[in-house]
């Protein structure tokens, strides 16, 4: 098997937070265990690894680096200050929005209800258009669809600017669960991955870009 001894991976995973109040946030349902393996997957093939993550309640996998962070802007800014990589996978479920103001004290229920949303940094857009030496030769994302789920995976792929992604089916028990299906999708193939462990998809991708990067 093709060794990623030498190369340097960052890897995003699980939700991010953002604050409304001092006790509430806006987030998803993502648990990190895809982005947890993918992190796994490419140190056992020798890579040195990265993995910026927000709040989940999974242990650091064996070998690999964690960064701790709650917000997109943090998450952003983790990424950035580890640049430059070989392998970039935005992994993470970013939350597309945050409430404009945060406050500094629990609001009042019998207050203002109406909440208004800035969008955040787009992190894998703004990693897949840095100019060299800074962004990573394989730039990977992923595309977490409920319909249209290869249409829309392409259609991410080539708005963001990223190498592969990776389109996957999110209707049904994915985002929290153990098992996952995926198509990697580059500019000249699509690949399927049957169900499976995230574990074996983790594997399969980490060999793809082994692979890939041998070839490089």
């Amino acid at each position: 098997m093709t060794s990623l001894a030498g190369r340097h991976a960052i890897v995003t995973a699980g939700p991010t937070i953002e604050a409304i109040d001092p006790v509430r946030f806006l987030s998803n349902r993502s648990s990190g265990r895809q982005g947890y393996a993918i992190a796994e997957a490419l140190a056992d093939l020798g890579a040195s690894v990265t993995l910026v993550s927000g709040p989940t309640c999974l242990d650091a996998p064996s070998g690999v680096t964690r960064l701790d962070v709650e917000s997109a802007r943090d998450m952003l800014a983790a990424v950035v200050a580890k640049l430059p990589a070989d392998i970039f996978i935005a992994v993470a479920a970013v939350a597309d929005w945050r409430p404009a103001r945060a406050a500094d004290r629990k609001s009042d229920k019998a207050g203002q209800t109406t909440l208004q949303l800035v969008e955040n940094p787009d992190i894998l857009r703004h990693v897949a258009g840095l100019e060299q030496p800074r962004r990573p030769g394989l730039v990977i994302g992923f595309a977490a669809e409920t319909h249209d789920v290869l249409d829309r995976a392409r259609a991410k792929r080539l708005r963001k600017g990223c190498d592969w992604i990776v389109a996957n089916d999110v209707s049904g028990d994915a985002m929290g669960g153990n098992e996952n299906a995926a198509i990697l999708i580059t500019s000249e193939t699509e690949t399927a991955w049957p169900r499976a462990s995230k574990s074996r998809i983790a594997e399969q991708l980490a060999v793809a870009v082994s692979r890939h990067l041998a070839k490089a």
